[in-house]
């Protein structure tokens, strides 16, 4: 049975059931939301995604939570934290925020929402000393978020995943440390 992780106005981020992986491909496995993740994904790997999305939740306690509007349930896509795990990087195992919307639910402010809400977790619930998100270069709609969340770009924390090629590298780094979110907070929701 799903546990809810945060509620917000419009939003509740919840753990997965059994039955939200086939839903959750079914609506988000779209060209335009993965063209900045490697592109549409066969079952397989999907199914590989959903046991490492899983098996954060079990060994962290935290994943990224699925994310469905209060008014009708509808799936809205996921947000939340994990760890990093991406070949190439030496933030292994740090605290990463990542979000991933249908395209239904661009542009309503629903990323922002539940990233802040993903955000007071990692430096609340669960003591995050800073937390990272990443990116690439050509995804300006993710840094936008990054940016008006108050994350600071870190080129130096860069770095080539070798599962992409070259349209996908550099892997891009914004952070976020604990003593910074309070007024990064008051900013994003002013």
């Amino acid at each position: 049975m799903a546990e809810i992780a945060a509620t917000t106005d419009r939003l509740t981020l919840r753990t997965w059931d059994l039955e939200d992986g086939n839903r959750f491909y079914a609506v988000m496995n779209t060209p335009a939301v993965m063209r900045h993740l490697g592109g549409v994904q066969d079952e397989a790997k999907w199914n590989a995604a959903l046991e490492r999305i899983q098996g954060f939740q079990r060994d962290y306690g935290h994943t990224f939570w699925l994310i469905e509007r209060n008014e009708d349930g509808e799936l809205q896509g996921f947000c939340g934290l994990k760890r990093v795990n991406a070949p190439g990087s030496n933030l292994t195992g740090q605290f990463e925020i990542g979000w991933r919307l249908r395209e239904s639910a661009w542009g309503r402010g629903y990323a922002k929402e539940a990233a802040i809400a993903s955000l007071d977790l990692a430096f609340g619930k669960f003591g995050a000393p800073h937390v990272v998100a990443l990116t690439v270069e050509a995804n300006e709609s993710s840094q936008g978020l990054m940016k008006r969340l108050g994350m600071t770009r870190r080129p130096d924390l860069d770095f080539i995943d070798t599962r992409f090629g070259p349209e996908l590298n550099p892997s891009i780094v914004y952070r976020m440390d604990a003593a910074d979110w309070p007024a990064a907070r008051a900013a994003a929701i002013a």
